[in-house]
């Protein structure tokens, strides 16, 4: 064979041309085709480097292959794991039953908001309650109920009980109002809002839009002449339902199992298919790569209709046996002082937590903890280690995923920095995920003379992408409820000629050692305050309370901030705009994280030929008043309204005086 005279020949000490990745990647799938075992496939592959004068391959493997003998046996025994589920017909309620059964009396939940405590036992017996009573109301399998209410430990237990006689839960984002709000129940077809009372205000402003047929139940200290008629009162009803498990429906691992809202480049909110396998994968290749323990208690501070709090986090109860702390919403005073309280062993975070957390004054709970891990994603590597350092936190679990990918990474080595999880080197096709080159301007895939996309190399920049395998559950792709925005999120002879892969919409870079870094969002969408934002939807808001005033909005970064913070430029020639009366009106209408930090009034926006706005100028020329001659203001957040932006003010937001 031609691959042992190559090692006969290196033997001898002839130098021969050095051999990529993608010859020494088919070489491996030829020796494993004809039948070798892995013993010797190893060994094979190492000589075939050295001997091609890859010594530079050796670094990499003697740094690597520790890491990537633990992530092959994360992905090994995960796979196993979903082969069984799928084999058994399991379902996450029927998985929450072994866990049920083997931590019966241990606390699954603890609200922070009361301090309440929930056994497994009691959390199981509730969404029974919320089953049985779902049964008797006429829902069945396949039937939608929109799920609007703010973190608490009922929350768990409405949307499990509901998956319990397949019932899918649609997870709104409690920060929607008026027409996006409308949008998510409408989309998802929802028979049902079950919201919380804090929320009454924001659902009887648009319960009329709703239709009739959309039955209302309210959870929590509610007002009944303040919510929209005919709504009831969830907690006496489900107490008075039967606690006994409910018949279960013929629902396999492939099912569905509720809807998670996420931000796309256009348009509104589109909700994203969570099935039970996909829940069951993102919640055990968390646990397993990052070595967590039943006996962990995690501290989850981040929003229950996002993946982050409801699958990351939740998941680890209801899958692993581990106790979840719920906080109503994040506080950076009292952060600390709850994991003292709880004793927690791991803090979820998104970036921005970690920035909140560092500006708070010190103090003595911030380091009586017994936190010896942050799970998370964004931690800047500007604050990464004075985290660390600060709040004496051993590993940072950064990770990289969205709901809807095929194409998570992990940092399961606790590289310091900004990896947010890495690639094998070694083989590098075990996990077949890659970056693809991407023209920089538009963002369109760059392709080779064969029409394939052309993988990156170490240090450029590009696209991340998974290939799809959908009878595989580890590589399928659900998508969303629109197939139109499915079929924008796929593209075809990416690794190969014919094949499928999933676009992540993220530039990411690659180190030699296959580290990948988090570089920037393609589209136009942008992340602020841990929350996608889509441009598209902030401008026609805005243009509509600016009586149709063009409006174009766009990202730009802040020194010190992470994500980049909201920016609209404005057409008012006029100048017509009160100030007062938009910020009133766009409170009503956007929520917190969408609502432009800086404003830009000009004359006329630029458009291109099929009438889109042109925001490369506009992004480039930032929010500097000395590059910018037209009008500019901040969002004072202090004073609730946008002030005037001059060079005074400008140099206080870039050196962190002037808070965001």
């Amino acid at each position: 064979m031609a691959w042992l005279v190559r090692c006969n020949l290196a033997n001898s000490g002839l130098r021969l041309p050095p051999v990529d990745a993608t010859a020494s990647t088919a070489m491996l799938r030829a020796l494993l085709l004809v039948g070798l075992p892995w013993y010797q496939v190893l060994p094979a592959i190492l000589i075939f480097y050295l001997g091609s004068g890859g010594w530079n391959f050796l670094d990499i493997f003697a740094k690597t292959v520790g890491r990537d003998l633990h992530a092959a046996s994360v992905l090994l025994r995960v796979k196993l794991n979903v082969r069984r589920h799928l084999r058994e017909k399991n379902t996450i309620p029927k998985i929450f039953a072994e866990t049920v059964h083997r931590h019966g009396d241990k606390t699954a939940l603890i609200f922070e908001g009361t301090g309440e405590r929930w056994t497994f036992r009691q959390l199981d017996e509730y969404s029974n309650r919320v089953a049985n009573l779902l049964l008797e109301r006429g829902f069945k399998e396949g039937d939608v109920v929109a799920l609007f209410m703010e973190n608490r430990s009922q929350y768990v237990g409405i949307w499990l009980g509901m998956a319990k006689i397949g019932v899918e839960a649609a997870l709104i984002n409690f920060n929607l109002r008026l027409d996006a709000l409308v949008h998510c129940v409408t989309i998802s077809n929802a028979k049902a809002v079950i919201f919380g009372s804090e929320l009454t205000d924001a659902v009887s402003e648009v319960h009329s839009s709703m239709g009739k047929a959309v039955q209302m139940f309210c959870s929590g200290d509610w007002d009944p002449k303040r919510v929209p008629q005919g709504t009831e009162c969830l907690e006496p009803l489900v107490a008075g339902a039967p606690s006994h498990l409910p018949p279960r429906p013929d629902r396999s691992f492939i099912d569905r199992l509720f809807y998670i809202y996420t931000s796309g480049t256009t348009g509104m909110p589109k909700a994203a298919i969570v099935v039970h396998s996909r829940y069951y994968r993102m919640a055990a290749l968390v646990y397993y790569g990052f070595r967590m323990t039943s006996d962990d208690v995690l501290y989850d501070c981040l929003p229950l209709y996002h993946s982050a709090g409801n699958i990351v986090g939740v998941g680890q109860c209801l899958i692993h046996g581990m106790t979840v702390v719920i906080r109503k919403k994040f506080s950076a005073s009292r952060f600390w002082d709850d994991c003292v309280k709880y004793n927690c062993t791991i803090v979820q975070y998104i970036g921005e937590i970690c920035r909140y957390l560092l500006n708070q004054p010190v103090r003595d709970t911030e380091r009586q903890h017994r936190v010896r891990m942050a799970l998370g994603n964004g931690l800047r590597q500007s604050i990464w280690e004075e985290f660390m350092n600060r709040f004496n936190i051993p590993q940072i679990a950064e990770f990289y995923g969205a709901t809807e990918c095929n194409c998570s990474l992990g940092n399961f080595d606790n590289k310091v920095g900004t990896s947010c999880g890495f690639n094998s080197q070694i083989l590098p096709f075990i996990y077949p995920i890659r970056l693809v080159r991407v023209d920089e301007e538009t963002m369109e895939l760059i392709r080779g003379p064969d029409g394939v996309c052309i993988p990156c190399k170490p240090g450029e920049p590009g696209q991340l992408v998974g290939r799809i395998i959908q009878n595989d559950p580890l590589r399928r792709f659900d998508g969303y409820v629109s197939q139109t925005a499915t079929n924008k999120k796929i593209a075809h002879s990416v690794f190969k000629k014919g094949d499928s892969a999933y676009l992540s919409g993220d530039v990411l870079i690659m180190d030699k050692y296959g580290h990948m870094y988090f570089k920037d969002r393609t589209g136009d969408t942008f992340r602020w305050k841990g929350e996608n934002v889509s441009t598209t939807e902030v401008e026609g808001t805005l243009s509509r309370l600016l009586d149709m005033k063009d409006v174009v909005v766009y990202g730009v970064e802040v020194p010190g901030a992470e994500g980049k913070a909201g920016m609209a430029a404005i057409a008012d020639p006029s100048h017509s705009t009160n100030l007062e009366k938009f910020v009133k009106d766009m409170e009503k209408a956007l929520p917190p994280y969408a609502r432009p930090v800086f404003l830009r009034f000009l004359p006329e926006v630029n458009k291109t030929g099929t009438f889109k706005f042109q925001k490369t100028e506009l992004r480039r020329d930032s929010f500097d008043p000395s590059a910018v001659s037209d009008r500019l203001y901040f969002l004072d957040s202090s004073k609730g309204r946008y002030v005037q932006l001059d060079e005074e003010l400008y140099r206080s937001i870039l050196s962190g005086k002037c808070k965001l």
